[in-house]
Order: structure tokens, then sequence, then C-alpha cells
């Protein structure tokens, strides 16, 4: 699970930050809130991380550091809300993340869309240098640091009728299709507006969800919400990549920046009169993806890696020899000494292999989320999987159709709530989310 493009895995919080390494990045560095709000003249620590898809995304990337207290670099990471692309899909993963989604009131119109975009962009530029949120501050997170807190918008296909777009709405933001098993609940997927808010602290993350919700009032009300977590910077002796609620190491094999094609697989380039204003943008894939956890853990870890195809206890393809690691090739055609496939035929990392999908790929940037128990006594958890690609009919729809068919992993997992959302590019300074739509 966590190897390839596919849907029942969680992204490597590294691999949009760390080329050809499978590894999570070092914690960020940058300015505390409390400097920000309290030092006059104090300055930015801003690095970059390895391999970017552009030079914004190099200004952006916060520097490496140890990780320590809450006035540390750990709350210090800055990630800049202006640049080519929005933050929060080149960046690397935080601890925390708040999904949401939104519907437009009834008459708000074109113009009322223009007002609501351009008041939270201005506030998620502010957010996110650790500022306050003017009038709706209400301290909540004054004592941290902007803690890598990324604010990333993007517009499902109801926005349009809504907001009287038809005519701009582009073609591949059709429905998804329905695949075999999905039991979605439209009222926790879809949305006419989504937002991602990622942090490396809950409060500060909570905190602009709040923010961004109370600016909305009377323009659009919140529709769903979800909360999910990752490895925090740190909390490993030296960088390793994560582990799903499954116990996989997970996102080994993430497209990663630097990468030949990585920019033409996740970046929309100029399209026709519909999609022009998409370029430089993305389209996210959301699914809510329940692991079925007292079924999976019911089996013996031998078990469990030929499901996924990899070893659990450091990742390496089972075609891998005992000297092998994570990051050791996949070999789809190696036999073991009876003769069977070592990597069998409906093994997770086979099945969603891109070589098996005629090169389909997503950068997926993924977050677990655990809510309790079911009526069941079943734990309510699993990954709130995130995807970006540059046309999801080239990247989720085929992977997951081969998936529903054939990946042995299907069996624990429920897909429970969806959605497809078009990403807008990044706003210029003085600019805002949307802009080239709306403009």
């Amino acid at each position: 699970m966590g190897d390839t493009t596919g849907p029942g895995e969680a992204a490597n919080p590294a691999a949009t930050a760390t080329a050809g390494s499978g590894t999570e990045p070092a914690p960020r560095a940058g300015v505390t809130r409390r400097a920000l709000l309290g030092t006059a003249g104090a300055g930015l620590v801003i690095g970059a991380s390895a391999g970017a898809a552009g030079a914004a995304a190099l200004d952006r990337a916060p520097a490496a550091g140890p990780a320590t207290g809450p006035n540390g670099t750990l709350g210090a990471g800055r990630v800049a809300f202006h640049g080519e692309h929005q933050a929060g899909i080149l960046e690397p993963q935080q601890a925390r993340v708040q999904l949401a989604a939104f519907d437009l009131a009834d008459g708000v119109g074109r113009d009322g869309l223009r007002t609501l975009l351009r008041s939270w962009s201005r506030t998620a530029a502010l957010l996110t240098a650790g500022e306050p949120a003017d009038a709706f501050e209400n301290q909540v997170a004054l004592d941290a640091g902007p803690c890598s807190l990324t604010v990333t918008f993007g517009f499902g296909a109801t926005l349009f009728d809504r907001a009287g777009l038809a005519d701009r709405r582009p073609a591949a933001l059709e429905p998804l299709p329905a695949f075999p098993a999905d039991a979605l609940d439209p009222a926790r997927g879809d949305g006419d507006l989504f937002v991602q808010i990622g942090a490396d602290d809950a409060l500060v993350a909570v905190h602009a969800l709040r923010v961004l919700q109370r600016r909305a009032a009377g323009t659009a009300a919140l529709r769903w919400q979800a909360a999910g977590f990752a490895r925090t910077p740190g909390a490993t002796a030296h960088p390793m990549t994560g582990r799903n609620l499954m116990g996989q190491i997970d996102g080994t094999n993430n497209p990663k920046p630097g990468e030949d094609g990585f920019a033409a697989k996740v970046f929309c380039a100029a399209g026709d009169d519909r999609s022009a204003w998409l370029a430089g943008g993305s389209y996210l894939v959301f699914r809510r993806i329940r692991m079925l956890l007292d079924h999976w853990e019911a089996l013996p870890a031998d078990r469990q890696e030929r499901v996924i195809g990899r070893r659990k206890a450091d990742g390496a393809p089972l075609s891998a020899p005992a000297s092998g690691g994570e990051t050791t090739p996949v070999d789809l055609t190696a036999v073991g000494p009876d003769g069977t496939l070592a990597v069998p035929a409906d093994a997770h990392i086979r099945v969603a292999a891109p070589a098996a999908n005629g090169g389909a790929a997503m950068l997926r940037r993924g977050f677990s989320y655990y809510d309790g128990l079911l009526a069941d006594g079943s734990p309510d958890a699993g990954l709130l999987f995130l995807a970006f690609q540059a046309d999801p009919g080239r990247g989720f729809t085929p992977v997951q159709r081969k998936l529903a068919r054939g990946d042995g992993l299907s069996r624990f997992l429920r897909h429970e709530a969806g959605g497809l959302y078009a990403v807008p590019p990044g706003a210029p300074e003085g600019g805002y989310v949307g802009q080239t739509l709306l403009e």
C-alpha cells in the first residue's frame, strides 16, 4: 500500500520534497508567530528543500532544521501563500490536516464568489505568515508560529452553475464514474468549494478553518469537514517514510518533483477556452477510505505482506533479496523458490503499478484519520486520500477501475465519501486564488 499511485495508499510526507530518496524531509525552519506579532524587524528564515517543479515551489520550501519546542524551528516553519502554484501541493506534508467543503448560498453569483475568494485569499496570506486574521482573529493560535501552515482552495463542478460560470467548467471536471463496491455518502463529499488546510500544529489548522468559516458566513455554508494526521516532523530519530494505520511503510514510489515529466503529471497545461484559466493548476481527487482494521490485524504479518507486495518491517518489495530495502526496484517478473510469483498477482503494488496502468500517475498527499468506533464496535479509521493530477481521466479513474477489479487490498477497504475539484493556479502578490477564472 504505499508504493505506487493507487488510491488505497497514503502519500509519503516527503515525497514532494525529497527527490529519489523515499524518505521524510527534515523538519522545517522559519519565523515564529510571536516574533511576527511582537518583534519589530524580525527576519524570515526560509530555505529550500530538495526538488521542485518550479522556482515558486523552491521559494516557498522551508529549510531543514531540528524539531524543537513551540518557539523553535517546528513552529517557525513558514510557507508563502502567493506563488505560481497553490501551497499545499508541492510542499512537504504536515502533521495535521483539516479538510472542508462549502456550498454557496442561493443568489451569491459570480460577484459574491469573487468577494469571498478575495477575502479568503487575503486571510490565508496573513495566517500563513503567522499574522493575526484581522477582525476574525480569535487568538486560539496566538502563541504558536505559522507551523508550516498551507491553505489550498478547489472548485467543485456544482460551483460553476451556481456562480453563472457553466461555460467555464472544464470537461475534466465531470463527475467520476461509479466504481464497484463504492458506498459514497454525498453528505460527506463533493461541495462547491473545497479547502485543504495543513499545519504542524492542530490548533493552527483548526484556527485557520474557523476563521475562513466565519468569513464565509452568509455567502457559503460548511457542507462537511474531516480531520487527519501524519507523522510529526522530528518524531523519529532520522528521516523515514511514514506508516499508515495498517502499519505499512507508505508512499515509497510517489512521483517526485524534479523527475522527468513530473509537472505534466500534476499540473494542467493551457487548454481550450473552457479550461484556459486552469493552466498551472491541478485536479484533486478526495476519497474517505475506511480501513477494516479488525480484519486486517487478524492476518499474520506474512499474509499482510503478500496483500501489499512488500515486507512490513522495512518496506522492501517481496521480489527483493534479503539485503534489499524500501527503495529497491520492484521486479514484477521475479519468482520464488516454489516457482510462483514473488509479488502475487493481486498484490497492491502490482495492480497499482504505473506500468500496469498505461503510466497513470498522481501526486498523493493523504492523511490518516481515526474517529472512534462505529455502532458495531469496529474502528472508524482509515485514509483521507488526496491526489493531485493534471487529468483525473488519465490518473485516478483508470487506476481505481483496475484496483476495484483485481486488488487484494480492496477486501480491507471501504470507499465512503469522495469529491473531485479543480484546483486553480496560485495567486500573485496582490491577487487572489480563482482570479484567472473570475476576471
